[in-house]
């Protein structure tokens, strides 16, 4: 779909493409764009036919104002939105948007046990461990999908963006060594044993521009040394804090206790926009449904690689 025609020089161009929580174009028909500039006032509000919609001819001022919003909602899906949009004659931006079913539900469909045998042996190696055979791990896992499904999709969200961390020397997840099966895996954050490398990584890391130290962090997280938040993206940034005085020997590694955990906004300037985020507004828990979509879009926003954990989030 396209709006407007014959764009003057004085204008730019922006294509938006929706998805839903399957990672799919959004079929409503209801769907309804808007545009905002940065004095927020409207640009452009309709429903588009297409969830792909390249709007031309955008007013461009060469200030502040280019600033735009876009927002996108249907009817049973919750709104969601990415600010600010940069708009410039000399460039084509790209938008892209997921709006998740008010009525979800996770889909682990591809997040079975035998499924992940074949599709993802480290993270199935990884959830197999500690276990005494492959029939108490694959049952340990079952019991986790059938009774707690939230702590199971902040567990998968966690992994797959921890696997896409470039440090130093591979990734995050290549130094994980055990995963503590207890009451501390919660829908927001996990505790595991990690090769004490990984701190030394980390702190490279850092040094490059891939973290950054959070101060006080055994204030936020009691009996931590340490903690570092990823700042590549606007949301959805993957924390790793370090509990050193925790030590364990598996497989001949010296160990230390790690927290992952992923906060929804990296600062108060917040670029997504969603319209329900009761747990965050509360104080609560980390919403895993939440960080799927922020970390999704955040990723297409920056170009990287589609965040796409082993689970999808569909209507009921």
């Amino acid at each position: 779909m396209s709006t407007g025609a014959n764009p003057s020089p004085a204008a730019a161009s922006m294509l938006v493409h929706v998805v839903d929580g399957a990672r799919k174009p959004l079929t409503a028909a209801d769907l309804l764009i808007r545009l905002l500039d940065g004095n927020q006032k409207q640009v452009h509000s309709s429903f588009p036919k297409s969830p792909t919609i390249l709007f031309r001819d955008l007013p461009f001022a060469d200030n502040l104002a280019d600033n735009y919003t876009v927002i996108a909602s249907a009817r049973g899906y919750l709104q969601a939105g990415f600010s600010p949009v940069r708009i410039s004659p000399k460039v084509l931006q790209t938008v892209s948007l997921m709006l998740l079913p008010r009525e979800g539900q996770f889909n682990f469909h591809q997040a079975r046990w035998e499924t992940l045998q074949a599709t993802d042996p480290r993270l199935a190696g990884l959830l197999a461990r500690g276990a005494p055979n492959q029939t108490a791990a694959r049952d340990r896992y079952t019991q986790l999908m059938e009774d707690r499904p939230g702590t199971l999709a902040g567990l998968l969200n966690l992994f797959t963006a921890m696997a896409s961390i470039a440090l130093p020397v591979g990734s995050p997840v290549d130094y994980f060594k055990e995963l503590i099966w207890d009451s501390s895996m919660t829908e927001d954050r996990f505790f595991a044993w990690a090769d004490q490398a990984l701190v030394d990584q980390v702190k490279l890391a850092a040094a490059q521009g891939v973290f950054k130290p959070e101060i006080g962090s055994g204030f936020f997280h009691p009996g931590a040394t340490s903690s570092y938040k990823q700042v590549q993206f606007g949301e959805a940034n993957v924390q790793l804090t370090f509990h050193e005085s925790q030590r364990a020997t598996i497989d001949g590694v010296d160990c230390i206790q790690v927290e992952p955990d992923i906060d929804y906004y990296r600062d108060p300037g917040a670029h997504t926009l969603l319209e329900v985020l009761p747990n965050f507004a509360t104080g609560g828990k980390t919403d895993p449904r939440v960080v799927y979509a922020l970390r999704w879009i955040a990723g297409r926003r920056a170009g990287v690689p589609e965040f796409n954990p082993p689970y999808t989030i569909e209507a009921v």
